[in-house]
């Protein structure tokens, strides 16, 4: 009897909140209506992409093109600075040895980005959005500050790697906090690309894609790897003769693939289509589009990452600093003091490997490559923001104008790049990228837990909430994921050699494992491990459910 009076309670509420309908297949309601302001209101999602009726096919080219747009936008995570320096370095440090982790760690991050697509169809609300109603304001807020310090590492790599490709470019006459600036001014010039129509940013986002596969497939031509270890390399999960920097090396590429305001993202790209969440066959179809467009993207985006390990696989691995000399004195290319005169094995990073790539394939090589960076950083610091603006938005409940929003964001991570640019040496920044990968690593909890307790949750999922396989293997995923990248934090830490640093790392991390601990045990509730349900707020949901409405509608 109680049961059919909640459900009634919710029939009553759901039909229309504040102008936002909710349906049977999303019991969480989607955010109310902003109030007045004297500035509109506008966001990604102003103009939705209509998509084709009438096909009766079981798979639509029409309809594919009119999902396509989201996951390419998405998929420039897995090619942002950061992850093309972790590439170079694995191809530096282990040859081909590891591009078996590289496509399995793309596997796993699509597995993911489903989870976090179906979360923003079904709901009609991204991951932020979610988090802000189902944990209470403590843990919230917490979780915002995570994500935020997540979003801060990875838009100073991207705002750095183009500032690399601007020194690149101009011969070393744009220094590096000049190039900051630059790539900050023109991401608020392109970020209103989509006041004329969110079709002609995506296409300007394709285009950058573009850019990125001929500048770094030309690199893969000239540097004609050898394709029988490449596809060993690719396909036997093996690593011969590797020892702990290899071993450091594989669990960088799962850090650096795996990122955590990408699932915030990527649930919040997929409203930007016209789908009607009252017809669950819509819905199911949007879901099925989606997880194909998300498929070909981040196929592209593998073989981009592909192209960048076979190059420095052949070029570099096992070279020495006297080699890279010898080498480019013989073009005049090499900076002074770039590499020492010593027998040492090769460290290269962004900038370096531009250097080098010049110094042994010709100046030609060093441009292309400055200018497959340069897209790749301006794409990823781009999506960067949209991510910033959205977790902002959906954790904060912020209904501000578009352009102090944009303006907020891109400050946020201005000043620690801006010190970093003016600072530190554009010849040595490989100790920086070590420590943003660190803390990026750190933050992937944030993420792979709520997105996978939220759409293991019936009262938000409905008929598509995980089942037995998908909670199963997705709690293995998260876990070997989340393992990996704490051992990889471990060995940063204790390679720092201080006693201070260690004590000071172990109380930080004690508070952050009880965080941890705190999602963990909210999404073993919501997987179904009904001993631990001793007053999650997962555990009744019709309840809570009526609590939120009243809550919101007030």
């Amino acid at each position: 009897m109680k049961a059919e009076q909640d459900e009634d309670l919710l029939e009553e509420d759901s039909p229309q909140e504040n102008g936002a309908e909710t349906n049977q297949y999303s019991s969480v309601s989607p955010p109310s209506s902003p109030v007045a302001q004297d500035e509109p209101f506008s966001t990604y999602f102003e103009d939705k992409v209509a998509i084709p009726d009438n096909v009766s096919q079981v798979f639509s080219f029409r309809k594919l093109w009119a999902f396509t747009g989201p996951g390419f936008l998405m998929s420039i995570a897995y090619l942002d600075p950061g992850n093309i320096e972790s590439d170079l370095q694995s191809g530096a440090k282990a040859g081909y040895k590891l591009l078996w982790i590289l496509l399995g760690a793309t596997v796993i991050g699509l597995l993911l980005q489903r989870l976090a697509a179906r979360l923003g169809v079904v709901t009609g609300m991204h991951l932020a959005e979610v988090c802000n109603r189902q944990y209470s304001t403590v843990p919230r807020v917490l979780l915002w500050v995570m994500v935020e310090l997540a979003i801060i590492g990875s838009d100073m790599q991207e705002v750095i790697g183009c500032a690399i490709a601007l020194n690149l470019l101009s011969v070393g006459r744009i220094p590096l906090w000049a190039g900051v600036l630059i790539t900050i001014t023109d991401t608020f010039v392109f970020l209103f690309l989509d006041k004329y129509g969110l079709r002609k940013l995506e296409a300007f986002f394709g285009f950058l894609i573009t850019v990125m596969a001929l500048s770094f497939g030309y690199e893969y031509v000239v540097a004609a790897p050898d394709q029988t270890e490449l596809l060993k390399g690719m396909f036997i999960p093996y690593c011969a003769g590797c020892g702990s920097v290899q071993l450091e090396q594989a669990v960088g590429i799962v850090g650096a693939v795996i990122m955590p305001h990408n699932i915030y993202l990527h649930s919040a790209l997929v409203k930007s289509r016209d789908i009607d969440r009252k017809n669950k066959n819509e819905v199911k179809e949007a879901n099925k589009y989606y997880f194909i467009e998300a498929t070909i993207a981040l196929f592209i985006s593998f073989l981009i990452n592909v192209f960048v390990v076979a190059v420095f696989a052949q070029a570099f691995y096992g070279k020495t600093n006297n080699d890279m000399n010898q080498k480019c004195n013989e073009t005049g290319l090499l900076p002074k003091d770039l590499f020492p005169p010593n027998n040492e094995t090769l460290q290269v990073d962004i900038y370096k490997g531009g250097i080098v790539l010049g110094c042994i394939f010709g100046p030609a090589a060093l441009y292309i490559w400055a200018i497959g960076i340069l897209a790749a950083g301006q794409s990823s610091t781009m999506t960067g923001t949209y991510s910033g603006q959205f977790v902002m938005e959906g954790f904060l409940n912020l209904r501000w104008s578009r352009f102090a929003r944009v303006l907020l964001t891109r400050s946020i991570a201005i000043t620690p790049t801006l010190l970093v640019a003016i600072f530190q040496d554009v010849k040595h920044l490989t100790g920086m990228n070590d420590f943003l990968n660190v803390l990026q690593s750190m933050q992937l909890p944030f993420a792979l837990i709520p997105i996978l307790t939220f759409t293991s949750m019936k009262s938000i999922m409905n008929d598509f909430a995980n089942g037995m396989v998908w909670k199963i293997s997705g709690g293995i995923v998260i876990l070997v994921v989340c393992a990996i990248n704490i051992y990889f934090v471990v060995v940063y830490v204790t390679a720092l050699h201080s006693v201070l640093l260690y004590v000071l790392a172990a109380l930080l991390s004690l508070a952050y494992l009880c965080f941890v601990g705190y999602l963990a045990w909210h999404c073993l509730v919501a997987l179904g491990v009904s001993c631990l349900d001793f007053g999650s707020r997962v555990s009744n949901p019709p309840a809570m459910l009526i609590e939120e409405h009243s809550e919101y509608d007030s």
